[in-house]
């Protein structure tokens, strides 16, 4: 089984954590992924997600999932981070199109 990489690991965490659209500070989200200490990496990698269209940025509050583009999120959840799509049915709760997403 293949280590999933920093941006998959955050995400992860960032979906069992959603709590309904509650923002995670930066170092939340490195002290509960499993990214075993490469913070540096970490700090880029989350710096990055604050720019994908799937994320909201609310300043110093941290970041949160935005589930209107849950869409985008499940093409990189099983495109760079290898998931299958149950997997993602399952964990991605708010996602209403899931039914018709085309996993091509």
């Amino acid at each position: 089984m293949r280590k999933p990489s920093v941006k998959c690991a955050l995400l992860a965490t960032m979906i069992a954590k959603h709590k309904w659209g509650t923002p995670i500070t930066e170092d939340a989200l490195l002290n509960l992924s499993a990214i075993d200490g490469d913070y540096p990496t970490g700090r880029n990698v989350y710096a990055d997600l604050r720019g994908e269209p799937y994320i909201i940025h609310r300043g110093r509050r941290g970041i949160k999932l935005d589930k209107s583009n849950f869409d985008k999120l499940a093409n990189v959840l099983y495109n760079e981070c290898g998931w299958e799509p149950w997997e993602i049915e399952s964990r991605l709760k708010h996602y209403e199109g899931i039914d018709n997403h085309d996993w091509a």
